[in-house]
């Protein structure tokens, strides 16, 4: 029996949507030849919904406190909370657009009056999101899912059907019949003998709509065979060396970017010249970022240039160049703000330069420690936020003597800390960034602090002298006690997950808060492990977890 396009819907759509994905993933994956032929817009697409599937789970935890999309929230708030977390989550070139899609049914059903959509809605609905998704592409290519969501669009607007049930068939229809049609499109997809693999997946999450819709149970969904004419097989890597697209460079750059809208344009040229496939998506103040670029370092730049950074992922493509025998000479500089740390970089191998609390270093004072490491290479760990800028004017000093320099955006020294852990000169340069970038992006950073004065924060208003649990830069807990504050502070941090927590003690801080935080992650965390410096910097207390 049809069923309503309201909250409820949404959210059998997104988990339906999450078991067929689950289901032909492998498949997805194993016909995966274009942009790269890397074997994983399958798993791409199933973890881009995950994270949406999550958010909504996550949501109907909280019961939908304003909406938010918990169990009966509207269907603006639901359809949003599922579009956010999709974009939180996205991963890979599929994964990002299918956020953009997402993104765009959402801005149009969010609109509807009432607790449901009717058909005329969904139809404005399947257009807005493959427009938004067009544009999020800077060189959209047809016979790809931008293809396959222009169809569906169009099926759904020439639908007869009064119900969004009956426009949703006859979307899946045009779906299909465009998937079909991808092989002729794409010489690369003509010569593997295969369909597109993100159209297919497409097809997967617009049969989960149809199904969470009319009422069928998802063990009937029709499986569609990801298009693949009988007999024909999934072309091998090597059939696709000349693919378009993979011109672009040996890695994959995402990450999520706040950033204000009037800066994403100057972005999108920026990284058009670094690379390609190339897209873009979100809005209000929160962006996912992918692009493939044989020059991941400028990339990140480029987005801290425009915002603010994080999530970073960097993955070495199938199709990069393989590693040149022997390494450059190469070294580590790290700004630290405490001389126990700096103690620690030095012991393994790396320049440090000690900073004062309050005293922002020079870009003289960073190229002077640049000149002092003496290499060729030079990998460059300002591990506070507020110091890109000097850091990318002291690069550039080093880079006109001839040295190459990568500024790795480090915003807190435990970030600094596991970007050093993972460094191997032995590495090609390109491969011990992405190697320390990726290290330094899956450390969240927390850090105990004391108030100098009232002010606003986004845990509430702070007076001075008050105890202060910053987590990634923003105050989360405020208190009078230092100890009670860092218990919580790290609480926090480990509902996320975690493997390893660093803690990183201050000049004044005394050791017995450490060890009371040891038992704490034992007793609640098995698994995870603790290692304990003393930093003696100014703050209380640094957390890393990874």
């Amino acid at each position: 029996m049809p069923q309503p396009l309201d909250a409820d819907a949404v959210r059998r759509w997104c988990r339906i949507a999450l078991d067929t994905l689950g289901r032909d993933r492998a498949e997805i994956d194993a016909i995966n030849v274009y942009p790269v032929p890397d074997a994983d817009t399958g798993t791409n697409l199933y973890l881009t919904m995950e994270s949406a599937d999550r958010a909504l789970t996550q949501a109907a935890h909280d019961g939908g406190a304003g909406g938010g999309g918990g169990a009966g929230g509207s269907l603006a708030d639901t359809v949003r909370t599922m579009a956010r977390g999709a974009l939180i989550g996205a991963r890979g070139n599929s994964g990002t657009i299918l956020a953009q899609l997402l993104r765009g049914m959402a801005q149009e059903l969010a609109a509807s009056p009432g607790g449901d959509a009717g058909a005329d809605a969904l139809r404005r609905a399947l257009r807005r999101a493959a427009t938004l998704a067009y544009e999020a592409v800077s060189h959209p290519v047809e016979g790809t899912m931008l293809t396959v969501a222009a169809a569906a669009a169009d099926a759904a607007e020439r639908a007869t059907g009064r119900h969004p049930a009956q426009v949703t068939a006859a979307a899946c229809a045009g779906a299909r019949a465009a998937l079909a049609a991808t092989t002729a499109q794409l010489d690369v997809l003509a010569r593997a003998r295969v369909v597109d693999a993100g159209g297919s997946g497409l097809v997967t999450v617009l049969d989960a709509l149809d199904a969470a819709l009319s009422g069928r149970a998802p063990d009937l969904l029709p499986h569609h065979g990801l298009g693949r004419p009988a007999g024909h097989r999934h072309g091998a890597a090597g059939d696709t060396a000349a693919t378009p697209g993979c011109a672009g460079g040996g890695y994959e750059v995402i990450y999520l970017l706040d950033a204000e809208d009037a800066a994403v344009p100057a972005l999108r040229r920026a990284l058009d010249g670094l690379g390609d496939s190339l897209v873009i998506v979100g809005g209000e103040g929160l962006w996912n970022v992918h692009v493939h670029t044989d020059r991941p370092g400028p990339a990140v730049e480029a987005g801290i240039e425009a915002g603010r950074p994080h999530h970073i992922r960097i993955t070495q493509l199938a199709t990069a160049t393989p590693a040149r025998p022997g390494a450059a000479e190469r070294a580590v500089v790290c700004v630290m703000p405490g001389d126990g740390l700096a103690a620690l970089c030095t012991e393994a191998g790396a320049t440090a330069l000690t900073v004062r609390p309050g005293v922002t270093p020079a870009s003289d004072e960073l190229a002077a420690a640049i000149d002092r490491a003496g290499s060729r290479e030079i990998v460059l760990l300002p591990n506070d936020g507020t110091l890109w800028h000097v850091s990318a004017a002291a690069a550039e000093q080093a880079r006109e003597r001839g040295v190459r320099v990568a500024v790795i955006p480090t915003r807190s020294p435990v970030q600094g800390l596991a970007a050093l852990a993972v460094h191997a000169a032995e590495r090609r340069f390109d491969e011990d960034v992405v190697a320390m970038t990726s290290a330094a992006g899956a450390t969240r950073f927390g850090e105990v602090t004391v108030a100098e004065r009232e002010y606003w924060t986004a845990g509430g208003i702070c007076q001075a002298g008050d105890v202060l649990g910053l987590i990634d830069g923003d105050v989360a807990v405020i208190g009078a006690d230092t100890e009670r504050v860092a218990a919580e502070l790290l609480a926090r941090m480990l509902s996320a997950g975690g493997e390893l927590v660093t803690l990183v003690l201050g000049e004044r801080t005394p050791a017995a808060l450490a060890d009371r935080l040891e038992r704490q992650v034992r007793r609640g965390h098995l698994g995870v492990d603790t290692v304990v410096y003393q930093g003696r910097q100014a703050a209380p207390l640094l957390i890393g977890v990874e």
